[in-house]
């Protein structure tokens, strides 16, 4: 029986995994389950799930929390930073799900890593922003290190690996990552102009969280993912293709040296992934409707347009920049947060990523401290380019 915890269980990527691990209740057990501000979601998973463990944001929902369970729960209720790492790093812990969103997810899946837990990443940040950190976590943990994005899963799932799961990449010539193009992909720079935050989290293919949603539909989620498969891979940005992919059939794919490419293909389920990590190197189902090409009846691909999308420019660029995508990273989040909020359109997002790799001094962090230095540098420079652009809209568009 193996004990899991998940990390950011009241998002869609939490939920999809305790839908696969509610299928196999004679192999995994729920230990603990993180969320930050979703109470009545966690009502409902210890209702479910009976975890001994649940850990909130803050106190405030922690007692919500408290106070909505039953009489005869057991589950233990705690909250804050230092009780999300401390479930991440439990010793009777075997897998760790890490979904929480975000820059805040970093230090409890460099916990897990570095004590040596079966790791499934969905977390992007902890690559994008601290990948040198992370990766040297892992090796001193002896962590099994999964990704779970559907792109990076499926490079996973065509290239060989070893016991530890560490992919081996002699062989591959090329790796191509491939992008939905979200909502508003074949579009102008001009039509985005007036797009609203509904538009750009109406995804056509998949079910996300507002903020990924939005990643999608601005390519910077490209840009992350490009910055994680090098580390994953052990590649460089020149290694890697990036193809808008509209079906979102095929996640991504491997060319080899012998002229040979290989592709997973799968429907849009994050199911998929998340059954593939946890059962690795086995095979289990995960409740997703069998792929019919017939149906589907064409795969379409093209390079993406870097001049209506021009996130992905700049994460390309700030790649090969000291703490180039912290910095990136840590804007983004300032940035979408504003247009969320209705504060800066969707064509200013790129402007305020920009104005922080251009704004702040670039170092490669090489601890934890320095990552989250980096990381509150950049989400000032990039704060008060929202200020700015509050005060001063551009007449762009």
């Amino acid at each position: 029986m193996q004990q899991l915890v998940v990390l950011g269980a009241t998002g869609s990527i939490g939920l999809n995994t305790l839908d696969v691990v509610e299928r196999y209740p004679e192999r995994y057990q729920v230990h603990a389950l993180a969320a930050n501000q979703s109470v009545a979601k966690m009502l409902e998973l210890i209702a479910t799930h009976n975890p001994r463990v649940v850990v909130m944001g803050d106190a405030d929902a922690a007692e919500q929390v408290v106070a909505g369970l039953p009489p005869e729960a057991t589950t233990e209720v705690r909250w804050g930073d230092a009780a999300t790492v401390a479930i991440a790093e439990d010793p009777v812990v075997d897998v760790v799900m890490a979904a929480i969103v975000g820059f805040a997810g970093l230090r409890p899946t460099l916990a897990a890593a570095e004590a040596g837990k079966r790791l499934l990443l969905a977390n992007k940040e902890a690559l994008v922003s601290a990948g040198s950190v992370f990766m040297q976590g892992v090796r001193r943990g002896g962590a099994v290190l999964l990704p779970i994005d559907s792109e990076h899963n499926a490079m996973f799932q065509c290239v060989p690996s070893d016991h530890q799961a560490r992919p081996q990449m002699a062989s591959v010539e090329k790796i191509v990552l491939t992008a939905s193009g979200g909502p508003f992909r074949g579009k102008t720079r001009d039509e985005l102009v007036d797009v609203t935050p509904e538009q750009a989290c109406d995804h056509p293919n998949w079910s996300m969280g507002p903020k990924i949603s939005v990643d999608s539909a601005t390519l910077v989620n490209k840009g992350l993912e490009l910055a994680e498969a090098c580390w994953l891979f052990s590649s460089t940005p020149e290694d890697i293709d990036v193809v808008i992919h509209p079906q979102s059939i095929v996640h991504s794919m491997i060319r080899y040296t012998d002229g040979s490419v290989l592709a997973q293909l799968g429907n849009p389920d994050m199911r998929t992934p998340i059954a593939y990590g946890l059962a690795w190197p086995e095979r289990i189902s995960a409740g997703v409707q069998p792929l019919d090409l017939v149906a589907a009846g064409r795969l379409d691909f093209w390079a993406p347009d870097l001049d209506a999308f021009p996130c992905l420019r700049l994460a390309q660029e700030a790649i090969a920049l000291p703490g180039g995508m912290c910095v990136l990273n840590a804007a983004n989040e300032i940035a979408v947060a504003s247009f969320l909020s209705r504060d800066i359109r969707f064509i200013d997002i790129d402007r305020v990523i920009e104005a922080a790799l251009a704004g702040v001094q670039l170092t490669e962090p090489s601890t934890l401290e320095e990552v989250e230095s980096l990381d509150t540098k950049a989400r000032q420079c990039a704060a008060e380019t929202v200020a700015n652009i509050i005060s001063k809209p551009s007449k762009e568009g």
